[in-house]
């Protein structure tokens, strides 16, 4: 429930500091003393529109703080844990409206969005009035209503989920389906350059080996020829080793008395032979080496061919070939067990919508028997607030598994009939706006605790009754109360009475002789005479105090 309003700097506001509690509170005061004031500062906390408007005259920004005492499995704490709010239990919501019209919005003192503001404060406070129904307004929640009036609402989380199951095995059906139409539609060509590709036998660098090779083999045949004719001069006359010998045999016959003077010539002629060998060995190998082969060249520019044009026809560069190679046969092996994936997710779906199915009749048969218990307990509500001639219809449409959604089969909607021989038609286009009001009354006391904020507030459902209207109004208010806190802004003494706690709001001026708007909680005493003044109006009788001591006696 709500425990504090502060609000400083809003409109005629200067600082103001509430603390609410259980049951059943009245606002009471003169028409312009600041009620609405009072209630559009509570909308801004909520997540309402900012205003610039609302800012004090004077003053840079003003601000709203709304502090609330929960219990721990209150939905609004899940929405925290979702955004990463830490909460400890707590749960304050600040609203900051800048005068430049701009405004922040907190909880728990992190920044939020307003949007995330608005989306926990509609799960805190409901406002009801007669120009201010936005519970009736939106009629996808009256299947939630119902639901809670029926104790259905874990049965409906388990329909939700199941229809998301369904719905995810569905959207994997469809892409599946895609994907293999897709496949299919390509696969004798993707067969083709698969058997292509299969048949080439691309391997990782084999390009650049191929493109050596072949310069290589270009190249051989010169240089075979010069290495022949090299050979044939080193060969040439017997040899250019025959002539080296018979150079060093012709010094050796020398005297030996020239030796040492002949051995530097011998021993050069020595190794010019030995290297003249290593030369002649060596020339020998590499003729044998560069031996040249047409064939091989004619091979090698074949596969050189063949590699590049197949590059050139799939855009990939020839190194690239061999992956390429097997993204073609993974998407073969894709297609050859693509119907065993079919199956496998057309059994998924199916198991899912028959889930489904099941839990949404049973939940639709429940709900068309508390239908009509609801519709009941509202209609009997509505005699005792001049809506006697009314009559109130939750019709269930069931639509089946074609039109079925998150929630099920189902459609709900509510109805009245507020004079006898008219045609029944949809709460928000036959009621007006004081109906409307009084029947919200007469829907939040059938659904007691369920289905509701853990505080209502009731702005003026009054207007325009008295007597034993406003008496039956003020004492379903007092019923509500019992189970949820329930905040009324009244001119009516009958429903002020009625209630456990009684505030008044006033207008005087303060220091500076600025008007500013008070709120005051009420003694008993104090209460006796607001409510006497309620009845008499600006003079005080002692028959008002009487009738209003008769009231609060009642």
């Amino acid at each position: 429930m709500l425990d504090s309003l502060s609000i400083h700097n809003i409109v005629l506001i200067d600082k103001l500091n509430i603390g609410f509690v259980g049951g059943l509170s009245a606002l009471t005061g003169e028409t312009g003393a600041g009620k609405s004031i009072l209630l559009d500062s509570l909308g801004l906390a909520l997540g309402a529109r900012g205003d610039a408007g609302l800012v004090r005259h004077g003053s840079e920004k003003g601000q709203v703080i709304a502090a609330f005492n929960l219990s721990l499995d209150h939905p609004s704490f899940e929405i925290l844990a979702q955004n990463d709010i830490d909460h400890d239990g707590e749960m304050i919501l600040k609203r900051v409206q800048n005068a430049d019209g701009r405004s922040k919005s907190f909880i728990n003192d992190q920044l939020v969005s307003t949007r995330l503001l608005k989306q926990v404060g509609e799960l805190l406070i409901e406002i009801h009035g007669q120009h201010d129904n936005r519970a009736l307004a939106d009629s996808s929640t009256y299947i939630s209503l119902l639901d809670s009036f029926a104790g259905l609402t874990i049965a409906a989380k388990k329909i939700g989920k199941l229809w998301d199951v369904w719905q995810a095995a569905k959207i994997k059906v469809a892409q599946h389906e895609e994907n293999l139409r897709k496949a299919q539609a390509d696969e004798d060509y993707t067969r083709h350059v698969l058997a292509e590709l299969e048949q080439l036998q691309p391997s990782s660098q084999e390009e650049q080996a191929l493109a050596d090779e072949r310069a290589i083999l270009q190249a051989s045949e010169k240089v075979a020829q010069d290495v022949i004719n090299a050979i044939k001069f080193l060969n040439k006359d017997g040899g250019v080793e025959r002539r080296i010998n018979s150079a060093m045999s012709a010094l050796e016959k020398n005297d030996a008395n020239i030796e040492e003077l002949v051995k530097p010539s011998v021993d050069a002629l020595d190794r010019a032979l030995v290297e003249i060998q290593e030369a002649h060995m060596q020339i020998s190998e590499l003729s044998h080496n560069l031996e040249f082969d047409p064939a091989r060249l004619d091979d090698v520019e074949e596969r050189l061919f063949a590699l590049r044009g197949a590059a050139r026809k799939h855009g990939v560069m020839v190194d690239e070939l061999p992956e390429l190679l097997e993204k073609f046969r993974a998407t073969i092996a894709s297609l050859e067990g693509d119907q065993a994936r079919a199956d496998e997710l057309y059994k998924a779906m199916n198991e899912a919508q028959v889930d489904f199915e099941k839990t949404a009749k049973i939940q639709s048969q429940k709900r068309q028997a508390a239908a009509k218990i609801l519709q009941a307990a509202v209609t009997s509500e509505l005699p005792p607030l001049k809506l006697e001639q009314a009559k109130f219809y939750c019709i269930v449409n069931s639509h089946g598994v074609a039109n079925a959604s998150r929630s099920g089969f189902d459609n709900v909607s509510f109805e009245v009939m507020t004079n006898p021989g008219t045609q029944a038609g949809p709460l928000m286009k036959v009621a007006s706006g004081g109906e409307l009001a009084r029947i919200m009354l007469s829907l939040k006391v059938s659904l007691a605790d369920k289905g509701s904020a853990p505080t209502l507030v009731f702005d003026e459902i009054d207007t325009g009754v008295g007597g034993a209207v406003a008496e039956a109004i003020g004492s379903r208010l007092a019923r509500l109360g019992q189970q949820v806190q329930v905040i009324t802004v009244t001119h009516s003494p009958q429903v002020a009475s009625a209630a456990d706690r009684q505030f008044v709001i006033s207008k005087s001026a303060n220091a500076d002789e600025r008007m500013v708007t008070n709120v005051q909680l009420l003694s008993e005493d104090e209460r006796h005479e607001e409510i006497a003044r309620m009845l008499a109006g600006a003079v005080v009788s002692d028959e008002a105090r009487a009738a209003a001591q008769k009231l609060l006696n009642v």
